[in-house]
C-alpha cells in the first residue's frame, strides 16, 4: 500500500441509497485492512447521519452510483458528495457493481470472523445495501491498487458506529471536540484548544487515529469502559508500571499499525514487461514492512517484562494474548532465518535504503549478491567523487545529502563559493545559506545506484516469498498486535499522561449505572480550566424523576460554558478516561444532541432562525430514551413571543421522554414550567449588581432568580436617553406583575402533584444509593415527616 504519511485518513467509502430513505455505507480502511459496514434510515433531508459518518471516516475516495435515486425532498448521496466533499476524489461506478449477493459472498470469504458471528446468516436481507456498497468498494480497491485481499484476513464490523455513542457533525463543532470554534479568528498560536488537541499526546500515528475515533464515537458498553478505567486506576497507583510502559512503547516503530496490514494483501502476479521502478518501489515497501515487523517483534520481550505483574483485566489480557503467545516468537524465528540480525528499522533515507538492500542474509541468492556489489560500488564511487570535488575545487565543506526523490546531491555553503560555481555544476538552487547542485557524473552514478537498489529490492522480494506466505498465515496475530499497541498508546500516552500532569485528585474516576441518575459534583471544563486558573466548578443532577434542568442567567454569566462542560465530561467518561470533577456517576448516553450558537448558514440559504429550527427538528426526530440534549438560547433569533412559544413547546415535547435535557435561556418566563411540571428543575447563574454594573460570579445556584432589568442596565451604560429607560421600566413592571399572579395560581393548582412527585424522586434516588440499611431507614423517616408537614 502507498504510504501517504502522517495522520491523514486512509478510508475508501462506498455509498448507496434506496427510495425508502435507507443508506448503505461500506468504509474500507486501507491501512488496517478493516471494513466497517453501516445501514440506517436517513432521518433528515440534509443527510445528517451520513455527514456524521463521513466526518468520522474522513475518506480519501468516495464511491457512488451514477443515478441519484434520491427520495422525495432529499438531495441524493451523489449530489451530497459534490456539495460538501468537493475536495475528496469521487468515483462513479455502474450500478451493477453494487451487487449485494456478490457482496455477501465476498464478506463470507474474506472476513476473519465466521458469517454467523457477523449475523450474515440471519440478517442478510437487512444488510443488503451496505453489502452492495462493500461489493463496489472491494472491486475498486482490487482494480485500482492491484491487490488481492487474502481470504479470512479482513476485519469486518456491522453497524460499527451504532455500537458507539453518536455525536452529529453539528455537535462535534459546537462542543469543540476536534477543532476550537472560530480557530481562524483566534490564530494558530491561540491557547484555546479542542478536546482532541488537549488529549493528543499519543506517540504513534495509529494511537492518534484511535483517539480521534474514540472522541468522535465514544463507547456505550459499560464493561469495556470499566476495563479501561481499571487499567487507568492501576497506572495511576503504580508509577513503575506507568513509566515502564511509556518507555517500552517508544521502542515500537511509529508506523507499526499501518505497516502490519501490508501482510493482509497479496500483490497480483505481474508480467516481466511491466517490471520497473514502480514495482521495485512496491518491493521496497514490502522489505521495509518486514524490517519494521522484525523491530516490533524484537521489542515484544520488553513489553512482556513490564506487563508481567499487571493486575487489571485489560493489561493482564494483553500479556496473556500477546506476550505469552508463542506464535510471535516463531514468526520472529522465521524472520531470523532469512533476515540479517543487525538490520533495523531506520528513518534516515539512505540508511533505510542500505538496510533494505542488505536485509536478506548473504549467500542465499547469487543474483542478489551481485546487485548488492553493484550498489556498494556505485555508492563508493559517489563518495569518492565528492572527495575529488572537495580537493579539485577547494570546497572543504561540500556535503553529500540524500533524498528518495533525487538521490545524492551536493550542498555547498554560500560563503565558500567565491564568485560563480564552475560550469561542471548543474541544477544549481539556492537553499537558505547553502547552494544545492549536481553534476553529470553524479547524475549518471545516481541512476546506476538507484537501478542497483531496485534490482536488490526485486531479488529480495523473491527470496522473501516463502517467508511472506508463512507470515500471512498468522496475519490475524499481526492485526491483534497493531490494535494492542494503538490501545496502549492511547491509554498510557494520552489518558494517563493527561491525568498525571494535573494536580492530585483534580481528575477522578467516573461511576456508571444502568438507569441511575447523572450526577456531577464540582465539575470543571477540561479545556478552559487549563487557561483560567481560577475556574469555578459547578454541579449537575439529573434523574428519571427530574430529567430537565432549565438554567437561567443573563448573557456572559457562564451558561454556554457549563453546557459544553457537561457534554465533554460525559464524552471523557465514555472513552474510559478520568473526568475533571470531584465525583461523578453517569448512565451511558447513546446520543448527544446540541443546539448552540447563532449564525446564518449562507451555504444552505438559511437565516439564523432557520438554522436553529433545522437543528431543533433533527433533535426532536432522532431523540431516544438515553440521549443527552443540550439547548442554548432556543428561540432568540425570532420575535420574542414566537421564540418563547417555540422554547416552551419544545420543553413540553421533551419532558415526557426519559432523555436528559439541559436547557439554557434568559427568557425568565420559562421558569413557569417548574410550577406546572414537577420533573423540571430551575437553576440560575449568580450575578450581583454593584454600582449599576453586573458582577458575574459564574456560580450555579438553585431556583430562579431575576436579575432586575439587566437589559435596561446595559442599555443605560450604552447611553440611551433617560426618558427611554424610564418608559421601558414602567412597561416591564406591568408585565412582571401579571406573571407573578399567574405563577401564584399555578402554584396553588399543581402543588399536591409536585409534593407526590418529589417523594417519588427521593425514593428513586434511595433505590440507587450505596448507603447502609440504617441510613436508608432514617432517610425514609425524614421523608415521611417532610411530606406530612409540607416542607418537601
Amino acid at each position: 500500500m502507498e504510504d501517504d504519511g502522517g495522520e491523514r485518513s486512509s478510508f475508501v467509502v462506498g455509498l448507496i441509497e434506496n427510495r425508502a430513505k435507507e443508506v448503505g455505507v461500506a468504509a474500507f480502511d486501507l491501512r488496517l485492512a478493516s471494513l466497517h459496514l453501516s445501514q440506517y434510515i436517513e432521518t433528515s433531508s440534509s443527510y445528517q447521519n451520513t455527514k456524521t459518518l463521513l466526518h468520522f471516516y474522513d475518506p480519501l475516495v468516495i464511491i457512488v452510483t451514477p443515478n441519484k435515486l434520491a427520495p422525495d425532498g432529499m438531495v441524493g448521496v451523489s449530489e451530497l458528495v459534490d456539495r460538501f466533499y468537493a475536495t475528496v476524489k469521487k468515483v462513479v461506478m455502474a450500478r451493477g457493481c453494487f451487487d449485494d449477493t456478490k457482496g455477501a459472498v465476498l464478506i463470507k470469504n474474506l472476513a476473519a470472523k465466521e458469517p454467523s458471528a457477523l449475523g450474515l446468516d440471519s440478517y442478510y436481507k437487512q444488510y443488503y445495501l451496505c453489502l452492495a456498497a462493500a461489493a463496489a468498494t472491494i472491486k475498486w480497491i482490487e482494480a485500482e491498487k492491484g491487490l488481492i485481499i487474502t481470504n479470512r484476513s479482513l476485519s469486518v464490523t456491522f453497524n460499527g458506529s451504532f455500537d458507539h455513542m453518536n455525536i452529529d457533525a453539528t455537535s462535534v463543532q459546537n462542543l469543540e471536540i476536534i477543532e476550537p470554534l472560530y480557530s481562524s479568528l483566534w490564530g494558530t498560536s491561540n491557547k484555546k484548544q479542542s478536546l482532541f488537541h488537549m488529549l493528543k499526546t499519543t506517540k504513534t500515528i495509529g494511537g492518534t487515529r484511535l483517539l480521534r475515533a474514540n472522541i468522535l464515537q465514544p463507547l456505550k458498553d459499560i464493561e469495556t469502559i470499566n476495563a479501561r478505567l481499571d487499567c487507568l486506576d492501576e497506572l495511576m497507583s503504580n508509577e513503575q508500571l506507568f513509566f515502564g510502559l511509556s518507555q517500552v512503547l517508544r521502542k515500537f516503530p511509529k508506523e507499526t499499525d499501518r505497516v502490519l496490514c501490508h501482510f493482509c494483501f497479496k500483490p497480483k502476479k505481474i508480467t516481466n514487461e511491466v517490471l520497473g521502478i514502480d514495482y521495485a518501489r512496491k518491493s521496497q515497501m514490502l522489505i521495509s514492512s518486514i524490517i519494521l515487523l522484525k523491530t516490533a517483534l524484537d521489542a515484544l520481550p520488553l513489553l512482556s517484562k513490564v506487563l508481567k505483574d499487571a493486575k487489571s483485566f485489560l493489561l493482564a489480557n494483553i500479556y496473556k494474548s500477546v506476550c505469552e503467545n508463542e506464535k510471535y516468537a516463531s514468526i520472529k524465528k522465521r524472520i531470523g532465518e532469512v533476515i540479517d540480525e543487525d538490520v533495523l528499522h531506520a528513518r534516515v533515507p539512505f540508511v533505510a535504503r542500505t538496510q533494505q538492500c542488505f536485509a536478506v542474509k548473504a549467500g542465499i541468492d547469487g543474483l542478489l549478491d551481485l546487485a548488492r556489489r553493484s550498489f556498494c560500488d556505485t555508492s563508493e564511487a559517489i563518495h569518492n567523487l565528492a572527495n575529488k570535488y572537495r580537493e579539485d575545487f577547494k570546497l572543504p565543506n561540500l556535503k553529500l545529502p540524500f533524498n528518495n526523490r533525487q538521490g545524492f546531491y551536493f550542498s555547498i555553503p554560500q560563503k565558500d563559493v567565491q564568485g560563480k560555481l564552475p560550469n561542471k555544476f548543474i541544477q544549481v538552487l539556492k537553499h537558505g545559506n547553502n547552494i544545492h547542485c549536481s553534476t553529470l557524473e553524479l547524475a549518471s552514478l545516481n541512476v546506476r545506484n538507484k537501478s542497483a537498489a531496485a534490482e536488490c529490492y526485486i531479488r529480495t522480494e523473491v527470496c522473501l516469498e516463502a517467508l511472506l506466505d508463512a507470515i500471512r498465515e498468522d496475519v490475524s496475530l499481526l492485526t491483534l498486535l497493531a490494535e494492542v499497541l494503538c490501545l496502549l498508546d492511547m491509554i498510557v500516552n494520552s489518558f494517563a499522561h493527561t491525568i498525571s500532569t494535573k494536580p492530585v485528585d483534580r481528575y477522578t474516576r467516573p461511576e456508571f449505572t444502568d438507569n441511575g441518575p447523572m450526577a456531577i459534583d464540582a465539575g470543571r471544563h477540561p479545556i478552559l480550566e487549563s487557561i483560567h486558573n481560577d475556574f469555578i466548578p459547578n454541579n449537575l443532577f439529573l434523574s428519571e424523576a427530574s430529567n430537565m434542568v432549565i438554567i437561567m442567567g443573563p448573557n456572559m454569566s457562564g451558561k454556554s460554558t457549563y453546557l459544553q462542560q457537561v457534554c465533554l465530561i460525559v464524552i471523557l467518561a465514555q472513552i474510559g478516561c478520568y473526568v475533571p470533577a470531584h465525583f461523578s456517576t453517569l448512565r451511558v448516553v447513546d446520543r448527544i444532541f446540541t443546539r448552540m450558537g447563532a449564525v446564518d448558514n449562507l451555504e444552505s440559504n438559511s437565516s439564523t432562525f432557520m438554522t436553529e429550527m433545522k437543528e431543533t427538528a433533527f433533535v426532536t426526530q432522532n431523540v431516544s430514551e438515553r440521549s443527552l440534549i443540550v439547548m442554548d438560547e432556543l428561540g432568540r433569533a425570532t420575535s420574542s413571543s414566537d421564540g418563547f412559544a417555540i422554547a416552551w413547546s419544545c420543553c413540553e415535547y421533551l419532558l415526557p421522554l426519559k432523555a436528559y435535557t439541559i436547557f439554557a435561556t434568559h427568557m425568565e418566563n420559562l421558569s413557569e414550567l417548574a410550577t406546572i411540571y414537577p420533573n423540571v428543575k430551575i437553576l440560575h447563574f449568580q450575578v450581583d449588581i454593584r454600582n449599576n454594573r453586573l458582577d458575574f460570579q459564574h456560580q450555579l445556584k438553585d431556583g430562579p432568580r431575576r436579575v432586575p432589568h439587566y437589559g435596561l442596565l446595559l442599555a443605560e451604560v450604552a447611553g440611551l436617553p433617560s426618558s427611554v429607560i424610564e418608559t421601558a421600566r414602567s412597561i416591564t413592571s406591568r408585565i412582571a406583575e401579571k406573571e407573578v399572579k399567574r405563577m401564584e395560581i399555578n402554584y396553588m393548582q399543581y402543588h399536591p402533584i409536585q409534593m407526590a412527585y418529589r417523594v417519588a424522586q427521593r425514593l428513586i434516588c434511595l433505590k440507587y444509593s450505596s448507603q447502609d440499611e440504617d441510613s436508608i431507614r432514617q432517610a425514609l423517616q425524614d421523608l415521611k415527616e417532610q411530606y406530612a408537614d409540607g416542607s418537601l
